[in-house]
């Protein structure tokens, strides 16, 4: 297939371009992915970010692609091997913020430091040039400033203000009479502070609380033709054929840039990574054709939870935490409230202080207690206003239940807060997400422990799962709002890669095995306790899931899942004795015989329940409504954990190797195995992405379908207009269907064995069919309401991915099964 690429993708497939896999070597894999099945690339940022950084969202500069990362010979190399082949390019654009911590390396910050507020780049950045006398406070300072100069650590020296390995500009004229450092400091437009000074008195905007990314004012028209005339370029000249917009939430008027950015691109398609809660619909208004997937992630990773495990979970949760003097029963949305209030107090204090100043005098009493509760209560990202303004209300009514005291603070608030031409409101707004961001998802996530699969980017852990008529009903809301809208399952931001988290999600089928396993391995004769319960459970949730995992990995997750949690240790004061403890804990799991046995032989008894979670997550959600992202490297198992685990190097000559013998074991009639290779993960995501890329209208519909009989709770069955996705659900229950005593207690292989779907069948519109993944036909008993026996259809695999027969002009040449 060759020619332009549609509108939109059919799917996509997620790069991490960086200096170690450019886009010249993104160009050498396109024929790889052209197998695979996937439509459009879909590449990380791409203009010029700090030196060394393999994630490209500190942009330093908007007028050229990366040089790094291949420069725009790369960019071209790239987009003409993809087009030749049919295929497409998304890129990822970072309109909300820049990267400031080498101030050398971005020339508006360097010219904004220069000059103070006669930059001519001063108007692109949110600064509260009221605050410190006219100066951008800067938090790189160990100590004081006076202590720097003392210690001959802040010097002048070139032409330029350093401090270590800090560099710094003078404004014109300021060192000219040969002053001392502490003199030329204090003339300059910026003022060096304590880093311990930024949660209070920092006074530009930033993304969340990350000192060294600076929010950028793309609401001001110079400063979005400036940002953004490369990128806009891209998709002129047909370098690039769609967009996505990495946290729109940070924006001032989220709508009107998406509406400019439109008008700028001709209306190319374009996502927003936009995180929504419960269901919480995305703007209708908004130009866009929907987010970059997270909540179809929760969909797919909740219907494959077993509900009957919650009560036991619960229960151990409740005794880790009690035993760890945290309180008992934890309720989510009371746990949410005491994160979210601990950051509007403590690392984003400086926003809560900004918004205070913004207030027009008289301030009302308390003002800054009220809005840091306001924030705290906030049930979404943020409110859009006039749209949302009901989210405002319930903030307002449940700050006033937790602090009535406040009551009179809040009402003469919510009428600015509530004013959309109000800057307050504007930016109070922009700081909600922030709040939301940090309290949730970089603190309590790392908190509420007691199935860590569900805490995930855009999931409500308060949902332990969905039944299967549930699941039906969002993909038919998805399928009628926003069919375009990306699904995911893993990305360069989740928690846990797809399948640790399809691993863990095995637990909540044998809590009380969880249970004893946990206790011994937190015993004296096991790896011991960290001496944080809630967060062992975390620990050892992430190393079974990920099993085996390499032990520097391990440590360094969690070094940084404990410091994020900050019960125990944290970022800003670590607690060595802890981490002492922590470490000793993960080290046992390698060097003790005894637990490293008793990890392998509880991974052997979860690994191939969570093969099927994750062959089942991995093709409803590559067959689901919208358009399926395949995260870098993930059509093979994956077991990454958090950043910057999630970003290794692909082997992609390993992927094409193994693609090309399932091909042909499956074309000689013996698919590949269930096993830890993970060559039928590959074979099934070959076969669905070719499946949506060459048959899109297989694919223009979403019809629940009926399974009955003995086991059809184990199964999810669904027509999208020609191809019929089937997949199993709670494999540990349907293994133990028909099991002896003795293997009751034994988790399900990876399919079910024989006997154990009964008389279960998926009845299908009348004709034969053909399951795409393993080659096998079907008729299906037109007496019996065109049912398939699923002890058949899944008897190779647990999912099954059907076409009409007719309509496949190389399905193989087999024996139709009955």
């Amino acid at each position: 297939m060759s020619g332009p690429a549609a509108r939109e993708p059919r799917s996509t497939y997620r790069l991490q371009v960086r200096a170690g896999f450019d886009l010249h070597e993104a160009a050498a894999v396109v024929d790889y992915l052209d197998a695979l099945g996937a439509d459009w690339l879909y590449l990380s940022p791409l203009l010029p970010s700090r030196a060394g950084s393999d994630h490209g969202y500190d942009v330093v500069a908007h007028d050229r692609v990366d040089a790094a990362r291949g420069g725009s010979v790369g960019l071209a190399a790239v987009a003409d091997a993809a087009h030749a082949a049919g295929r497409g390019i998304l890129v990822d654009l970072v309109p909300n913020h820049v990267g400031v911590a080498d101030a050398a390396q971005n020339p508006w910050w360097w010219s904004l430091l220069e000059f103070g507020p006669d930059s001519p780049h001063a108007e692109a950045f949110d600064v509260d040039w009221a605050l410190a006398d006219g100066r951008v406070r800067l938090p790189v300072l160990g100590g004081t400033v006076e202590e720097a100069a003392a210690a001959g650590d802040l010097r002048v020296e070139h032409g330029e203000l350093r401090y270590f390995e800090h560099r710094f500009p003078l404004a014109p004229g300021s060192a000219d009479d040969g002053a001392g450092a502490l003199a030329v400091h204090g003339r300059q437009h910026y003022e060096l502070v304590n880093w311990q000074r930024a949660d209070d008195e920092l006074n530009y905007r930033r993304f969340f609380a990350v000192n060294e990314l600076a929010g950028v004012r793309v609401e001001v028209p110079r400063v979005f033709d400036a940002t953004h005339a490369e990128i806009v370029r891209w998709v002129r000249e047909g370098l690039a054929d769609g967009l996505r917009v990495d946290h729109p939430d940070g924006l001032a008027r989220p709508g009107a840039y998406l509406d400019r950015l439109a008008e700028a691109t001709g209306g190319a398609y374009v996502l927003v990574e936009k995180i929504l809660e419960g269901d919480e619909p995305l703007p209708p208004h908004w130009r866009t054709d929907g987010t970059t997937g997270y909540d179809a992630l929760a969909d797919v990773d909740r219907v494959l939870v077993d509900p009957a495990g919650e009560a036991l979970l619960d229960a151990l949760d409740v005794r880790l935490r009690t035993e760890t003097a945290l309180g008992g029963q934890v309720d989510w949305h009371e746990l949410i409230h005491g994160t979210k209030r601990s950051i509007a107090d403590g690392i984003l204090r400086s926003e809560v202080l900004r918004l205070e100043r913004m207030l027009p005098e008289p301030r009302p009493a308390d003002a800054a207690d009220a809005l840091a509760e306001l924030l705290a209560c906030f049930p979404v990202y943020r409110s859009y206003l006039p749209a949302g303004r009901e989210h405002l209300e319930a903030a307002a009514r449940l700050a006033a239940e937790h602090r009535p005291d406040l009551l009179g603070a809040i009402d003469a608030l919510l009428p600015m807060l509530a004013d959309p031409a109000s800057p307050v409101a504007v930016r109070f707004q922009q700081t909600s997400g922030m709040v939301m961001a940090k309290g949730v998802e970089d603190t309590a996530f790392y908190r509420y422990t007691r199935l860590t699969s569900l805490t995930e980017v855009g999931g409500d852990p308060s949902e332990f799962a969905i039944d299967v008529a549930r699941f039906h009903e969002r993909q038919l809301r998805r399928q009628a709002a926003w069919p375009h809208s990306m699904t995911t399952l893993s990305t360069h931001d989740t928690k846990r890669g797809e399948d640790v988290r399809a691993r863990i999600d095995v637990l909540s089928e044998v809590p009380q095995l969880w249970v004893d396993e946990l206790e011994w391995l937190r015993s004296d004769a096991g790896a011991g306790t960290t001496g944080d319960g809630p967060f062992d459970a975390l620990l050892w949730q992430a190393l079974v899931g990920a099993w085996p995992i390499e032990r520097e990995r391990m440590h360094a997750y969690v070094e940084k899942a404990a410091r994020e949690a900050g019960n125990s240790t944290r970022w800003t004061a670590p607690d060595a004795t802890f981490e002492s403890r922590m470490h000793a804990v993960v080290d046992r799991a390698y060097d003790a015989p005894a637990v490293r046995d008793r990890i392998d032989r509880l991974v052997a008894r979860l690994a191939p329940a969570g093969w099927s979670n994750g062959l089942s997550a991995k093709v409803l959600q590559l067959t689901m409504p919208g358009v399926p992202d395949v995260y870098q490297g993930s059509e093979l198992w994956e077991t990454s954990l958090v950043d910057p685990d999630n970003r290794r190097p692909v082997d992609f000559e390993l992927r094409r190797r193994l693609l090309a013998e399932a091909e042909a074991a499956t074309a000689a009639g013996e698919p590949p195995r269930v096993d830890d290779t993970a060559a039928a993960k590959l074979l099934v995501t070959a076969r669905a992405l070719r499946a949506r890329r060459d048959h899109p209208e297989w694919f223009t519909a979403y019809r629940p379908l009926d399974v009955v009989g003995e086991a059809a709770e184990h199964a999810i069955a669904f027509d999208r207009g020609g191809a019929v996705t089937v997949a199993t659900r709670l494999p540990v229950g349907l293994g133990r269907r028909g099991a002896t005593a003795e293997d009751a207690a034994t988790p399900a292989a990876a399919s079910a064995p024989p006997g154990a779907w009964g008389d279960t069948a998926v009845l299908v519109r009348s004709g034969p069919v053909a399951d795409l993944l393993t080659g096998r036909r079907f008729e299906p008993d037109a007496a019996l309401g065109g049912a398939i026996p699923l002890g058949d259809l899944l008897a190779t695999y647990p999912v099954a991915l059907l076409a009409p027969t007719a309509s496949i002009d190389d399905a193989p040449d087999e024996e139709a099964h009955r």
